[in-house]
């Protein structure tokens, strides 16, 4: 889809500073950008790009000092990096504007399709699925029997969401996730091996949610693996069975969640970090990336970091040890020889 830099104006409702008719096909990177694309300066520190840059038009702010250099038409705004963040997502629907329902793929008789969505080549849609409108069901993905997927989700290609799940309204499920795999059940016999726990709940991902590439989410044993409203979990996490996440928290690429955790709203958890099972973790908690969080976290609004973490504060204390030990350890060495030398 192209669009004008007068269109873009428009819809950004900012000041056109140019020419208004030149074709935008995509956004770009500033170094990169031609004279078809669009690009952005929020940081006064990359001003400098816009005397060399082949961008066709810039979003900048209102107060931009353009340099007699620049051949680049510039659209004026208040906030230059949310404006861009519109131009993204304008042209990321272009690019998802798709209807109807492609040649090999299944769809159940029983199933409930809402208008204006979209099913691949290669999909399966089980018995009594339900998809809501304008949800996009990309080629390859599987909907077990008695899936519920809200409108305005798109689940792209190679996702699977086993039986019984739901999946709120404008979720964005990427490639390769698995939402509703057996949570980690089993009971060692007497003769040491092992019997499986039937996992016999679901997983329910409320709207707003993004999960990234590769994300499994086990359905719980007894119940509900809940994935609260306007949670964003990176590429390659673990959720384990009857974890519940809550609202508006982050999680980044490798973190690891234990069975029957239960973690507060508007958290941030950094990548590789590890939550033992059965505990609490309160609302507003920033935990550092590769940490490991072993009992349950009471205070509110605080940050965390090392395995196992101890409050953000006294962790960079430690690190300043460490980073002191040879020379600690040198100085002991000389003290005990001096000692021995007294003796």
């Amino acid at each position: 889809m192209h669009h004008t830099t007068q269109s873009i104006t428009a819809f950004l409702n900012g000041k056109l500073e140019g020419n208004g008719t030149v074709i935008i096909d995509m956004p770009a990177k500033i170094e990169d950008a031609q004279s078809n694309h669009i690009s952005f300066i929020a940081n006064p520190k990359y001003e400098h790009f816009a005397k060399t840059t082949q961008a066709g038009v810039l979003i900048v702010r209102k107060d931009f000092q353009k340099p007699k250099e620049s051949k680049s038409a510039l659209i004026r705004v208040d906030d230059p990096y949310a404006a861009f963040n519109m131009v993204l997502n304008l042209f990321m629907q272009n690019a998802n504007q798709r209807s109807g329902i492609e040649q090999h793929s299944y769809v159940s008789m029983s199933a409930k399709l809402g208008k204006l969505i979209y099913i691949g080549a290669f999909a399966y849609v089980g018995e009594n699925v339900s998809i809501g409108h304008n949800s996009k069901i990309f080629p390859g993905v599987f909907l077990g029997d008695n899936v519920q997927v809200g409108e305005d989700t798109i689940i792209y290609a190679g996702a699977k969401v086993y039986h019984n799940c739901a999946i709120g309204k404008s979720c964005i499920i990427h490639s390769g996730v698995v939402i509703g795999s057996d949570g980690f059940g089993f009971v060692p016999k007497a003769d040491d091996s092992f019997e499986k726990i039937p996992q016999t709940g679901n997983v329910v991902i409320e709207d707003n949610v993004e999960i990234g590439a590769n994300t499994t989410i086990d359905r719980a044993t007894l119940g509900s693996t809940i994935i609260r409203k306007g949670v964003k979990l990176d590429n390659l996490i673990q959720v384990a069975h009857n974890v519940e996440i809550g609202e508006n928290t982050a999680i980044a690429a490798q973190a690891g969640i234990s069975g029957s955790t239960k973690i507060g709203k508007n958290c941030l958890i950094g990548g590789q970090a590890g939550i033992v099972g059965h505990i609490t973790i309160a609302d507003g908690t920033r935990i550092g990336a590769q940490s490991g969080v072993g009992k349950s976290i009471t205070s509110k609004n605080k940050s965390w970091l090392g395995s196992p973490v101890i409050e953000h504060r006294e962790s960079l204390k430690t690190h300043v040890i460490y980073r002191n030990l040879t020379d600690l350890e040198k100085r002991i060495t000389e003290l005990e020889k001096k000692l021995k030398g007294k003796v």
